[in-house]
């Protein structure tokens, strides 16, 4: 096994668009390595120019497929492209399920577009917890889009408003009740509404529901969500997507750009320090001999897991006063 690359090297290859040197800061990320944070330190001042889109969607939407015609319109337009592809975690492996997207693999060949898929490992809410780490060294490796495909979501799995900047939300006649497929949460988050496959049967039907969903949504907004129709088999409708995209895109740097980044910022620190509490917590408790003997209590049923979070809280916090008092 090759020893691995010093970070800083890393770093710089990303910054140069070295494909090899991006999917090692990806693997490094995604492993939760002890490097992954040094890693971010370096390129995230080079971060932040990258327009990133959300499309997500509940499973036999056909967001692959289409996540496919809309690359090769970026490509088209002179535009690089980057893919991370969140796939359901392999019960045998631990990896990617469906592994690099068989309807990308084509793409995956040309240097200007870079594809990768990522396992969720049981993180909820339609994403993978490296995601927002990946994205990140997409945009520092200078690709000018970055498209990230969330796993077959609907519902309540709206973490792609973390990371995405517009939302495209994909579904398709003939799934059963379309606005059950995708109602609640993730009807709220989305910019762009797609029926793909409107060469079916009530493709017509799909976009008056979505629409008359979109419009008992009472909140005012500054953007008006749209329902565009597309067929990503023959690509049909793709080139509208992509102009409203734009325009969304347009639309942000005009309007929301300060709020926008503002927002994201603040959810990414709170997600942070959320992280490195819990993190510093297990381990002081793993040092300390106490993991286990709570893990015991839980699975004995004398105590709940809200219960041992609560009490560790309160014996922090008192020793943290102790401290200060001495």
């Amino acid at each position: 096994m090759k020893p691995l690359l010093p970070v800083g090297e890393i770093a710089k290859g990303v910054l140069a668009g070295d494909r090899r040197s991006v999917a090692k800061a990806i693997t490094i990320i995604e492993n939760n390595a002890s490097k992954a944070q040094e890693l971010i330190a370096s390129i995230y001042p080079h971060t932040g120019k990258a327009h990133i889109i959300g499309i997500t969607g509940p499973p036999g939407s056909g967001k692959s497929t289409l996540i496919g015609k809309i690359i090769r319109e970026y490509r088209r337009k002179g535009k690089t492209v980057g893919v991370i592809a969140v796939d359901p975690t392999s019960p045998f492996t631990g990896g990617a399920f469906l592994g690099d997207r068989i309807r990308m693999q084509e793409l995956s060949t040309d240097q200007g577009v870079f594809i990768r898929s990522m396992a969720t490992r049981n993180y909820l809410g339609g994403i993978a917890r490296a995601t927002k780490g990946a994205v990140k060294v997409l945009d520092a490796a200078g690709k000018d889009t970055v498209i990230v495909e969330t796993v077959g979501a609907g519902q309540s799995e709206v973490e792609i408003i973390k990371i995405g900047q517009t939302i495209v939300v994909v579904c398709a006649p003939g799934l059963g009740d379309e606005i059950q497929a995708i109602k609640a949460g993730i009807m709220e988050i989305g910019d762009i509404f797609v029926v793909n496959k409107a060469d079916r049967e009530d493709a017509n039907k799909a976009v008056m529901d979505i629409q008359a969903m979109l419009q008992l949504n009472n909140k005012e907004k500054k953007w008006r969500p749209t329902v565009l129709k597309t067929t990503a088999l023959t690509g049909e409708g793709v080139s509208q997507l992509i102009e409203k995209i734009e325009e969304h895109k347009l639309f942000l740097e005009q309007e929301l750009e300060r709020n926008t980044s503002r927002g994201k910022a603040e959810s990414e620190l709170a997600e942070a320090i959320k992280e490195k509490v819990a993190n510093s917590i297990i381990e002081e408790l793993k040092s300390e001999g106490k993991f286990e003997e709570f893990l015991q209590k839980i699975l004995e049923k004398k105590m709940d897991p809200a219960s041992v979070a609560e009490k560790l809280l309160n014996e922090k916090f008192r020793k943290q006063v102790q401290k200060c008092q001495n």
